[in-house]
């Protein structure tokens, strides 16, 4: 029930995803709802990026999107490289890999997604290849590690997983020019209730501010 729930969720939020930026090309903000979350009230994760920064943010991040878009993700078009808009950008800012885990193996037994995600080098896998394509476009990447949610009753169990896939995508920044990795973790406090929404999930307003602010130090240090 609660995954139904979730999907009704992600149906009805899908479609405040914004389209691709008309103008522009300073910073894109791909993933799922982490990055998403408070869009509506204009007190997302991107608008405190830019405010941050002083700089245009455009966040294409959709709830439900999945880097491998299977299942129902794909069925609804919910698949981050689809966000990646293929045109210059100075920067690109993206997540993902819970949905992955979560609504195609369950958050267990999912080795054999986290490898088709991610090699234990950091070398191959969808993750690699959308950073590679995003880099393409001129663009530096910042890959945003998630937070941990102690009392959230969705995706349990997914945090093993979701460990590791970011243990190998910062390996993978290390040894990359143009790739760094910053994890939410380090600001959002899983015991300040404040930081998170209702559904002890996703960020508050306050939550979303405070990782923009986060993230803006790694771009305004690089």
């Amino acid at each position: 029930m609660r995954l139904f729930a979730t999907l009704i969720l992600i149906t009805t939020l899908s479609a405040c995803t914004p389209g691709a930026p008309r103008s522009g090309g300073d910073i894109l903000m791909i993933g799922d709802s982490v990055l998403a979350w408070n869009r509506t009230s204009g007190r997302d994760v991107g608008t405190a990026l830019g405010a941050s920064l002083d700089r245009t943010v455009t966040n294409r991040a959709t709830p439900g999107a999945q880097i491998r878009k299977r299942g129902f993700a794909s069925a609804l078009g919910l698949g981050i490289p689809d966000q990646l808009v293929m045109r210059p950008w100075n920067w690109v800012v993206m997540n993902g890999g819970a949905n992955d885990l979560g609504f195609t193996c369950g958050c267990t037994r999912c080795d054999g997604v986290i490898e088709a995600l991610i090699s234990r080098d950091g070398t191959t896998g969808d993750i690699p290849t959308l950073i590679n394509r995003a880099r393409s476009t001129g663009a530096k990447v910042l890959w945003m590690g998630y937070y941990r949610a102690p009392n959230s009753g969705s995706f349990q169990g997914c945090r093993p997983g979701l460990v590791e896939i970011e243990r190998r995508v910062a390996r993978l920044a290390r040894t990359s020019s143009g790739v760094f990795f910053v994890d939410s973790e380090d600001v959002i406090a899983p015991r300040d209730p404040s930081l998170y929404a209702a559904d002890a999930t996703h960020p508050s307003p306050k939550g979303s501010a405070v990782i923009g602010q986060y993230l803006a130090q790694t771009i305004k240090a690089n």
